[in-house]
């Protein structure tokens, strides 16, 4: 019996996969076929002509089918990248989406800007960072292995918080998966946890779908735990609620960094001249020129060696 090869598999999941109604039928299936075969992208289409061997097809037609009834790649996989890393992915916790790729990139500067532009005096105590509703473990992660990458990972204490039990064994899989479960302290709580030594960067990718648009979301979003997109009526519950305990746990000179959705960032500045006194948001834009993260500071904030 003749076997079928890598382009007749890919092109006929492909067209299944169009008429199933996927949003991206061809990075779908490309994504599942390497999975089955063990490849990247490339080496599929480099060897389109080349046989797949029965238990690999099998392996293909159970994960299109799964993909068919709506299930995100990403958990059929189990994994997604994220920042140039590979994060387990499961039910348990939202999938990282690129959007977030901002908000990391504007940490680590931050973080980076105060170790190394702007030295600290010897006996300093680390640098606090925490990451709000971490889920998977995602921003975390990839913060301590980018600070390990500088190695500047001993000046800073990173701290994970999540609501989610489930959640935030995910992220701790995912931290011995990378090898950083010694840098980051995960804490089950809601929100920031304050112990009376403030932070000095929050970072935060909180729930921000309004409620209503949750039903509008592709079918893969139903996969995903609720809890983990509802941001309430406007999608600013949790953000309005983080807003209020800025000026209780962060220093002085410290900033947030929250995601939010692309029409939110007038709602936002609102919200922290209304909750925050003293401080300002600046909306930042992604890549598509939509605004992406709101960086949260003082006004005014004093010297840094005052």
């Amino acid at each position: 019996m003749t076997s079928v090869t890598v382009g007749f598999l890919l092109h006929a999941g492909i067209e299944r996969l169009r008429m199933a109604g996927s949003e991206s039928p061809r990075l779908d299936a490309e994504l599942l076929l390497g999975n089955a075969l063990h490849v990247d992208r490339v080496g599929l289409i480099a060897h389109s002509d080349a046989p797949v061997g029965a238990d690999a097809a099998a392996a293909y037609e159970a994960s299109l089918q799964r993909r068919i009834a709506g299930e995100p790649v990403a958990y059929i996989r189990g994994f997604k990248e994220f920042h140039g890393l590979a994060l387990s992915t499961d039910a348990r916790a939202l999938i990282p989406r690129p959007e977030t790729e901002l908000l990391v990139d504007l940490v680590i500067a931050a973080i980076v800007d105060r170790l190394i532009s702007a030295p600290r005096p010897a006996g300093t105590p680390a640098l606090r960072v925490i990451d709000v509703g971490t889920g998977a473990g995602t921003i975390a992660i990839v913060l301590a292995v980018e600070l390990r990458k500088r190695r500047i990972e001993g000046d800073v204490s990173l701290i994970a918080t999540d609501t989610s039990p489930d959640a935030l064994q995910l992220a701790r899989e995912n931290s011995v998966g990378h090898g950083v479960a010694d840098r980051i302290q995960f804490q089950l709580g809601d929100l920031v946890p304050w112990d009376a030594t403030l932070f000095e960067i929050v970072a935060a990718n909180l729930p921000y779908i309004p409620s209503a648009a949750i039903a509008g979301l592709p079918v893969a979003a139903s996969f995903e735990p609720a809890m983990a997109l509802d941001g309430g009526p406007d999608g600013l519950d949790l953000v309005r609620r983080l807003l209020e305990q800025l000026a209780r746990v962060v220093r002085p000179d410290g900033a947030a960094f929250l995601e939010i959705g692309a029409d939110q960032g007038p709602a936002v500045i609102a919200a922290t001249a209304e909750l925050v006194p003293g401080w300002q948001a600046t909306i930042l834009p992604d890549l598509a020129g939509l605004d992406r993260v709101a960086r949260i500071e003082r006004v005014a904030p004093p010297d840094r060696g005052g």
